[in-house]
């Protein structure tokens, strides 16, 4: 069954390289050397930022086994780290908004350098600390730096079409060609090397080190709302407001939440799917093999996104319904394929099957990140941009808590079921966005058109 690996592994990189090598002139869009030197600079501290994130993931859960923690406490660390991204992570994720977004993403470094300390230590409380700071950091990661590129491209009077391709390329590197790296990476420090389990936590915190003085000397701060007589509380009422009484933000939100909850349980599921006898599965080269096929996505969004008759909102339909009936295959081979029930052994044909698919939903992942990312650019106002985008991470933090905290109550099959239907809701909502979309501007001129016939100066 290694055939089997290898093949599916060289199959994805020779269909990444066909459809980088194969790009033609109206899959790419034309920039201008000042862009091209903004957006490298960028995606050298996006890539960095992404191995200090990827580095650590493999080796967590590992970690805390090693200090002789049982999968009930390690649980519970876990579950501390996404409610603190949901508490603690959303209202300092809310705070770039009116302090600054390069101060933000600082801070970022800073709580993740510290949450990687905290791992030499294996005492209890301090690995909860670290937990809380990693989840602190999560938020800042995945709104500040956006909402920080987002602002400067505009203010520096690039071409919106422009900030797709920065967003598509920057998930082609972070979450593709960086997560790989970095799973190598850590694999030669911790097996390689014999440097233990802590290794990749400390050459996370040096590549954190080397982003963060990038930033300080190269980044210029921008703001979203820098009122002083604004507090903290205005500003979520003001973001709650302008989800409430915008159905596109709302429905962006929602749609964020189905998704992004579905993957993260995805990733605590996967294991179990192609193993569910105890099979001997190579763990590294299938986490390798779902990037792959996650820079594949990213690649397909590049070339959709660079035709401007092509709109987001229609073509991510048929994203989440692939990415629904993909995670529908363990309930199909359940009910389709006899299971041997043997222990121990290669990975069975249902795992095969299940594999492939689990490859399709990952290719979605990658066309979702740039695409909602691009979504995101269009209808979050820029006052509140990271308030409202660490909003949208609550349903998801709770959702992924409650996952966790009753990940054995549940067969598997009602678990990839459950995440199938949400998927299926999201491609529901994403539809409906593509309805509205344009609405706003027809009632903008409807208004202007009764202002204009009230307005005593034109009688």
């Amino acid at each position: 069954m290694e055939l089997f690996f290898y093949t599916v592994f060289g199959g994805l990189a020779a269909v990444v390289a066909a459809l980088e090598l194969s790009k033609s002139n109206k899959d790419r869009i034309n920039t201008s050397s000042t862009f091209n030197s903004f957006k490298n600079n960028y995606l050298l501290v996006y890539s960095l930022m992404m191995a200090g994130d990827w580095l650590q993931g493999p080796y967590v859960y590992y970690l805390y086994s090693t200090y002789g923690y049982g999968k009930g406490e390690i649980g519970q660390l876990f579950i501390a780290g996404f409610g603190s991204s949901m508490l603690f992570g959303t209202i300092v994720g809310s705070l770039a908004d009116k302090q600054g977004r390069k101060r933000a993403c600082v801070t970022y470094c800073i709580a993740y350098i510290l949450s990687c300390i905290t791992k030499h230590s294996p005492q209890y409380k301090v690995l909860m600390l670290g937990r809380i700071l990693g989840g602190i950091a999560t938020s800042l990661l995945f709104s500040a730096f956006e909402s920080w590129l987002v602002a400067e491209h505009f203010k520096r009077g690039f071409d919106q079409q422009w900030l797709s391709l920065t967003f598509s390329k920057a998930i082609f590197l972070g979450n593709g060609l960086v997560a790989i790296l970095s799973g190598l990476f850590g694999n030669v420090l911790v097996d390689t090397l014999a440097l233990g389990p802590v290794a990749p936590f400390d050459a996370a915190s040096c590549f954190l080190a080397i982003g963060m003085a990038i930033i300080l000397s190269s980044w210029t701060e921008n703001y979203g709302d820098p009122s002083e007589n604004k507090d903290l509380l205005t500003q979520f009422r003001g973001a709650a407001v302008a989800i409430a009484s915008d159905e596109k933000i709302a429905l962006l939100g929602a749609i964020q939440s189905l998704f992004e909850g579905s993957m993260y349980t995805f990733v605590f599921l996967w294991t179990p799917a192609l193993s569910p006898n105890d099979e001997e599965i190579p763990h590294g080269f299938i986490f390798a093999t779902f990037m792959l096929a996650s820079m594949l996505g990213s690649s397909l969004a590049s070339r959709l996104m660079a035709r401007t008759s092509l709109r987001v909102e229609s073509y991510m339909q048929i994203v989440f319904a692939v990415s629904s009936a993909a995670l529908l295959l363990p309930i199909l081979t359940t009910f389709l394929i006899v299971p041997t029930g043997v222990k121990g052994g290669s990975i069975s044909f249902a795992g095969c099957m299940q594999l492939l698919g689990f490859c399709a939903f990952e290719s979605c992942v990658g066309i979702f990140w740039p695409s909602i990312m691009k979504m995101r650019s269009q209808y979050i106002p820029e006052e509140a941009r990271s308030t409202i985008m660490n909003f949208f991470r609550i349903p998801l933090n709770i959702f992924v808590c409650v996952v966790l905290y009753n990940v054995d109550a549940f067969p598997i099959t009602v678990m990839f079921g459950m995440c199938s239907i949400f998927l299926l809701v999201a491609c529901i909502l994403q539809r409906r966005l593509m309805v509205i979309s344009d609405k706003p501007k027809a009632a903008d001129w409807q208004m202007k058109d009764r202002d204009g016939e009230s307005d005593p100066l034109n009688i």
